[in-house]
């Protein structure tokens, strides 16, 4: 059994195929397990976890209102990987487009800043996805 974070958001999407195409094969997530009958999977990617699972009108889910797209509006979900350049390369050898293009970026935490280099990118249900590659920590500068 493999050890399941303490918070991993569950995605409604309209097509798990889909999801599981771009999660999978452009992201570099892998299947930890999944239940195809109920259009369920839950992915992995050097830890950060994620669910999916395919919409469907009969199936009881938690909804708060009705789905309509984009996906996921307000929220955009953040994910470590040791490296953005395989991502954006896989990216566009199948002109997916982003939504933000790739930049450094330095945010204060304290008396350091924490960089990461970060782009983000829709999936196919519109959730934004922005993934990072941590660049280290260095001493705020003083205006």
């Amino acid at each position: 059994m493999f050890d399941r974070n303490p918070l991993v958001p569950e995605l409604i999407v309209t097509r798990l195929g889909a999801s599981l195409a771009f999660w999978i094969e452009q992201l570099g997530f892998a299947i930890a397990y999944q239940r195809a009958e109920e259009g369920f999977a839950y992915l992995d990617l050097n830890g950060a976890q994620i669910m999916l699972e395919q919409y469907g009108p009969e199936a009881g889910q938690w909804l708060t209102a009705p789905l309509q797209p984009p996906f996921g509006r307000g929220i955009n979900l953040q994910i470590d990987v040791p490296a953005v350049a395989p991502i954006l390369q896989r990216l566009a050898q199948i002109g997916w487009p982003l939504f933000r293009d790739v930049e450094d970026a330095w945010y204060r935490a304290g008396d350091v800043e924490a960089g990461q280099r970060q782009f983000i990118v829709q999936d196919p249900d519109g959730y934004l996805v922005r993934l990072v590659q941590r660049l280290g920590e260095r001493p705020v500068e003083q205006a």
